[in-house]
């Protein structure tokens, strides 16, 4: 579990940090945790002009699943909406996906190549399911994938710990937000 280095341009993706989510039951880590970590690389981001991603879910693929979780769905009026403490600026990239990754269907890859982008960092809720498919993707698509493990939860702890310890470690960079800030602050991009 270490970072070794940010590349010139490294991207924040911020998954699913939005009103019907964060309020949800979350395990290990809690909603203040999470959203406190991610603000701080959000904030430490923007101010080094570095990309910053800001990705909601509105949906759920069509597939038929044995957890009855694919279709369309209908959610209250500002489920889908980012958190506040957000403070979506304009230079943000916005996604809104239908499905448990960012990459998936949104342009994402060609947005990030087209901005120079070689690396990303993804945070946010769920660690099993959008952190990891958007993490899974990126690797796959080619880019440098660093994951702050304390900027991440889950609605199941069983999810959390085993994207941390058996999938994160095969596909990018694991380590603590601190450390990832200390990269960014040392001047190592």
């Amino acid at each position: 579990m270490a970072f070794t280095t940010l590349d010139p341009t490294t991207a924040l993706i911020v998954i699913d940090l939005q009103r019907g989510i964060v309020d949800l039951p979350l395990a290990p880590l809690t909603r203040d945790e999470v959203v406190d970590r991610s603000v701080r690389l959000v904030k430490e981001f923007r101010s080094r002009d570095l990309p910053v991603v800001l990705v909601n879910v509105a949906g759920a693929p069509a597939g038929r699943t044995d957890e009855g979780s694919g279709g369309p769905r209908v959610f209250p009026e500002d489920w889908t909406a980012l958190i506040d403490e957000l403070e979506v600026q304009p230079s943000d990239i916005l996604v809104t996906k239908y499905a448990r990754g960012a990459f998936s269907g949104t342009g994402l890859t060609e947005t990030l190549r087209a901005a120079g982008v070689t690396q990303v960092v993804v945070v946010g809720i769920a660690t099993g399911t959008g952190v990891e498919s958007t993490a899974r993707t990126a690797h796959e698509d080619g880019f440098h994938v660093s994951l702050p493990v304390d900027a991440m939860t889950d609605t199941d702890a069983g999810k959390h710990e085993h994207a941390i310890t058996r999938v994160f470690p095969r596909i990018g960079e694991t380590g603590t937000t601190d450390e990832l800030l200390g990269l960014l602050q040392g001047g190592a991009r």
